[in-house]
Parts: structure tokens; C-alpha cells; sequence
């Protein structure tokens, strides 16, 4: 990874930092959100499964019962946001590097339509694609 980043010209450095800027508050919540839920969904199903079918020969409240089914949907509900929020990062850092490529006055018109059609249809390597559309334009520099 170092060496990923040795290679890079500093203005794509410059704008990686601008991108990592936008979308850092995004990414703490999202990955607090998956850090809170996992613990609560195993705690819950593991009790819940121990309550009901392991120790079948004890009686217990169905308030304890409920208590365990909301810390799983609590859980299951963080899991669920966290996902959203992954998805609007994505959403997000998209925008930025198709505004971004559309600003540039280094690329040619062909090449920033380009990798704008490749953002679009590949969002996942949306970064890959930006990087080496950089890489692209600072050379035409």
C-alpha cells in the first residue's frame, strides 16, 4: 500500500485527501454502527437460543425472552444503517469524482467521458478508476 501511494502524483494525493475529508464523518458512523450491531445480534441469539432450547427444564419470563428479541432488533437495526450509510458514502464519493472529472481542464473531453461512464457503471472500483484517471491527467500536464 505504501508503495501504492509512493507512485501516486501529489495532486491525486491532494485529491484523495479532499474526498477522504467528505466522507470520513460518514465512515465513522457507518463503522460504529457495525462495530455496536454484531456484538448485540450474537449476544442475543446465543441467549435466546439458550433460553429456548437448551434449558428447556427452567421457566423463564417472557419479559426475559423480549428483552433478548429487542437487543437483536437493535442490533439487526444498526446492521441495517450501517449498510445505508456504506451506501451513501459510495453515493457520495461518486458524485465527487464525476464533479471532479467534469472540473478538469487537463483532460481531454473524450477521456474525462470516459472515465466518467466508467465510474457510473462500475461504482465499486469507482476509486481505482479516479486514481488512474489522475495518474492520466497529471501525465497530460
Amino acid at each position: 500500500m505504501i508503495h501504492f501511494m509512493n507512485d501516486m502524483p501529489n495532486t491525486a494525493k491532494r485529491e484523495l485527501e479532499k474526498l477522504e475529508e467528505i466522507i470520513s464523518p460518514f465512515m465513522k458512523k457507518a463503522s460504529k454502527y457495525a462495530l455496536f450491531s454484531f456484538p448485540l445480534v450474537t449476544f442475543s441469539v446465543i441467549n435466546l437460543f439458550l433460553l429456548l432450547f437448551a434449558a428447556s427444564d427452567q421457566q423463564y419470563s417472557a419479559t426475559t425472552i423480549v428483552i433478548f428479541a429487542v437487543i437483536g432488533a437493535i442490533g439487526l437495526a444498526l446492521s441495517k444503517e450501517s449498510k445505508l450509510k456504506q451506501r451513501e458514502i459510495q453515493k457520495m464519493s461518486s458524485e465527487y469524482i464525476i464533479e471532479r472529472i467534469k472540473k478538469s481542464e487537463l483532460a481531454s473531453d473524450h477521456l474525462k467521458k470516459e472515465y466518467i461512464n466508467l465510474v457510473k457503471e462500475q461504482p465499486l472500483l469507482a476509486m481505482q478508476h479516479f486514481i488512474t484517471f489522475l495518474k492520466k491527467e497529471d501525465q497530460a500536464n
